[in-house]
């Protein structure tokens, strides 16, 4: 049994603690709002967050960062990538150094296109880094139904050790070493997936799914090669695995995004009515970013960035698609 701190009580910060209590780790949960904190200790529920699940009722819930820092020498982060800089900041005085920060977050920062271990780097220094990513929706993942992830690390031990704390019968996990690959992979996926959810939105049918998934795989796995990560990183589950879960299900909060933009042709009704953290949104243009420093072509991260900004609507987009030239498969 390991004591671990999970950081962010939303929908896949509780979920997380769940699957470690399950896992046998005594768990301890941090959340800003006092209510949820209570609800968690007294009812052993989050119904905000994570409606219609009862949590295991050795999980204990705090508001105080500091009695959540010193409770373990694991912390897990379940917080947006955006909210993510200005945090690190004001918890750097309770942090352990010597403990290992695993981030589950999936997206690039906004005003510095960073990766999130870059982000946490430079706010916090050298520490014992790794990341969990995966085709883990947190509806099911709550519900305990089979999943796998990949955990990722510079290095090997750490990886092993968090794989260790989160391995149950009904989650698997991997390790990779790939942190760079595993990021990048996990960000793009999100980009990919609006524009999954505005085909759908605009009644297009499965083989434009198909296409867009199977041609935003070709972009996420050029750009990792142009960073030199791993090839076999897109083709794995933090690649491909996320994708298809992200692209494929209702569930997944890019594509339900893209959905209801596709329909209405409007960014500002789509985000009156998907009032929760969609993370392909802010990082379109940061993917496009990191794109264009090293000279890879990603035409569907390009048309979603364009449409998130609101000079083309969806339709336009779908538009220029269709009217990039094509070359040979592998290198178009």
């Amino acid at each position: 049994m390991s004591k671990v701190t999970v950081i962010g009580a939303g929908a896949w910060g509780t979920t997380l603690a769940q699957t470690l209590s399950d896992a046998g780790n005594e768990v301890m949960l941090w959340a800003r709002n006092q209510d949820v904190v209570s609800e968690i200790n007294t009812n052993h529920t989050n119904h905000k967050y994570l409606s219609g699940v009862n949590l295991p009722l050795d999980i204990k819930a705090t508001s105080d960062i500091k009695l959540a820092f010193d409770f373990s020498e694991i912390y897990i982060l379940a917080i947006p990538t955006q909210q993510l800089r200005k945090m690190l900041q004001d918890w750097l005085p309770h942090l352990n150094r010597d403990a290992i920060v695993v981030s589950t977050l999936k997206g690039i920062e906004l005003e510095s296109d960073l990766r999130v271990s870059e982000v946490i780097a430079e706010v916090w220094g050298n520490v014992n880094f790794a990341l969990i990513t995966g085709p883990n929706l947190a509806d099911e993942l709550a519900l305990r139904q089979i999943a796998g992830a990949v955990v990722a690390s510079n290095n090997l031990e750490i990886a092993r050790r968090v794989q260790s704390i989160f391995t149950s019968d009904y989650y698997r996990i991997y390790t990779s070493t790939d942190v760079m690959g595993c990021e990048l992979a996990g960000a793009i996926k999100s980009v990919i997936a609006l524009s999954v959810g505005m085909a759908i939105g605009m009644g297009l049918g499965e083989n434009t799914q198909s296409m867009l998934i199977t041609r935003g795989l070709h972009e996420i796995s050029r750009m990792c090669a142009a960073h030199g990560s791993d090839p076999l990183t897109a083709a794995g589950l933090a690649g491909m695995g996320d994708l298809v879960a992200s692209c494929g299900s209702p569930l997944s909060r890019n594509r339900t995004f893209g959905e209801v933009l596709g329909q209405t042709q409007s960014m500002e009704i789509a985000s009156a009515r998907v009032a929760k953290t969609v993370e392909g949104v802010a990082t379109s243009r940061a993917a496009l970013e990191l794109a264009h420093r090293v000279g890879v072509e990603v035409p569907i991260i390009e048309a979603v960035a364009d449409v998130v900004a609101g000079t083309i609507s969806p339709r336009d987009a779908f538009k220029r698609i269709m009217e990039i030239s094509t070359k040979a498969e592998g290198f178009n």
